[in-house]
């Protein structure tokens, strides 16, 4: 018997074919991957929170001061509340923060009607110019 130097790498290149198709891949899969769960928790949260934002504006934009300004203001309250829901998630997040700390201001009584209102209008004429430029 001779030693085929030949014959023994071609074993060798068999053992290891077999051994990585024998092998499960899900041991070898990565571990950074973002489970399914995980992106389904992400993406109802992101909405939840959009939601809120768009309700908060809304809430706002609703009060009747704030549709009297608007109507003087010769806006379109139901266009600038149909306008809200076109923002992206950024621009709607700060003016949902504007809209609330207006609301809490005013009910701390640090805030005016007239200032209250001109917080409503330059609200809406931001909602109306974003969309606009789009």
């Amino acid at each position: 018997m001779q030693f085929d130097l030949r014959q023994c790498l071609r074993m060798a290149v068999a053992v290891v074919l077999v051994a990585l198709f024998i092998v499960p891949t899900d041991g070898l899969a990565q571990s950074h991957v973002v489970s399914p769960a995980d992106l389904q928790k992400e993406a109802v949260s992101s909405s939840q929170v959009r939601q809120h934002n768009i309700d908060s504006v809304q809430h706002l934009l609703s009060t009747p001061a704030a549709e009297k300004a608007l109507k003087s203001a010769k806006m379109d309250p139901q266009q600038v509340k149909t306008a809200v829901s076109t923002l992206d998630d950024h621009d709607l997040a700060q003016l949902a923060a504007r809209a609330d700390k207006a609301q809490a201001d005013f009910a701390a009584g640090s805030l005016s009607e007239r200032d209250l209102l001109l917080i409503i209008l330059g609200i809406a004429v931001i909602v109306l110019i974003i969309v606009a430029v789009r």
